[in-house]
């Protein structure tokens, strides 16, 4: 009996010894993936801009008006600590001009403090303003569509060309005393250009009234900040240049209204530019107000646009690209909620004229 009471007495330790056994090595074995998903220092968002577009060309007998309901972009963004002075973004772009996803930025982001930042990887290149805000900072809904803004070179992104402007590289950036900004860059010319030397890229901006803080900028603040600023950025490419000036000034008014201004000159000599083989150089006037009623959840805002480029020394006769656009904007979250109607003339001098009109929604979290 003793002997029986004894061996049962080991076969139940053996078995509660073989439990704690499992439990330890499910607990041993969870413990990395565990740390592979705590998303204690990752931030992950989201943003889409999708509209109604009805284009009418001029000259109906070799075109048609069309309706289209357009995903024009969604993106998914990631970003992280690895220390207090290491970071990580990557983002994501799906193209709607081919229906693909490709990777948008992916970069280490080295802050030493604000006047010394190294970022490497894939990224926006010191350029002009507009390429510094892309299309979900951007305060008219119809950007890059001008001959103007964000004509650099840069990798093409979904498999279709688009105006992403990112490039390949590396960047110096820094903040002098809230009121300078600077940054200059190396960049791999064979994925830009087709040229396999090294293209180099360099910005300046001043900022008369407040700062804008980061590498970052954006073509409206909606009243959140005084912004008087003049910047100007350079790319040259075996010889090759382009250069721009841009200007921002914005005010909230005593009545709570807000009025903006934003300008840009650019000159494309032999280095981008809209229309390959031509050399061109154009500006744009962009001109708002921001109504400060709030009519429901959100503000009125109206803009108007005009923008003008000439292209030249090319493979056919000289021509110019003018374009006038008009916002009517719904503003409920700033960039991450908005509703904007829109229409666009766009005249050349060589081919038939086009308007467009229509709706957008751009959703941002």
């Amino acid at each position: 009996m003793f002997n029986r009471f004894a061996s049962g007495r080991r076969v139940s330790l053996f078995r509660q010894f073989r439990a704690a056994l499992l439990v330890s090595s499910c607990i041993w074995a969870a413990s990395p993936l565990y740390a592979q998903v705590d998303l204690g220092s990752v931030k992950v968002g989201a943003g889409m801009r999708t509209s109604f577009v009805h284009t009418d060309p001029d000259d109906t007998s070799s075109a048609t008006s069309t309706d289209q309901f357009l995903l024009n972009s969604a993106r998914l963004y990631v970003s992280g600590s690895v220390t207090e002075n290491i970071k990580f973004m990557f983002n994501t772009e799906y193209n709607g001009a081919s229906s693909q996803i490709g990777v948008l930025d992916a970069a280490a982001q080295i802050t030493v403090n604000p006047k010394f930042n190294v970022w490497m990887g894939r990224l926006l290149p010191p350029s002009d303003r507009a390429n510094m805000y892309g299309p979900y900072y951007a305060h008219h809904w119809n950007v890059f569509s001008d001959g103007v803004q964000n004509g650099q070179p840069s990798i093409t992104i979904g498999g279709a060309p688009n105006y992403t402007g990112r490039a390949n590289g590396i960047v110096y950036w820094g903040d002098f005393n809230k009121k300078v900004k600077l940054s200059i860059g190396a960049f791999d010319g064979a994925t830009l250009t087709g040229n396999a030397k090294v293209l180099g890229a360099a910005r300046l901006q001043f900022d008369f009234w407040d700062p804008e803080n980061g590498y970052y900028l954006n073509g409206t603040y909606y009243g959140d900040g005084n912004i008087l600023a003049i910047g100007g950025s350079t790319q040259v490419q075996s010889g090759k240049t382009n250069s721009n000036i841009d200007f921002l000034m914005e005010k909230k008014l005593a009545s709570g209204g807000v009025i903006s201004l934003e300008s840009q000159y650019t000159n494309y000599n032999g280095l981008g530019g809209y229309v390959p083989g031509y050399k061109s150089q154009g500006a744009y006037a962009l001109a708002s107000y921001l109504f400060p009623q709030k009519v429901g959840v959100g503000q009125f805002e109206v803009l108007g646009k005009y923008g003008s480029a000439q292209f030249t020394k090319g493979p056919a006769p000289s021509f110019r690209w003018e374009t006038t656009e008009f916002n009517v904007s719904y503003v409920i979250k700033q960039f991450n909620a908005r509703v904007v109607t829109f229409f666009q003339n766009t005249n050349f001098t060589n081919s038939p004229d086009t308007w467009k009109g229509g709706l957008g929604l751009q959703i941002q979290m």
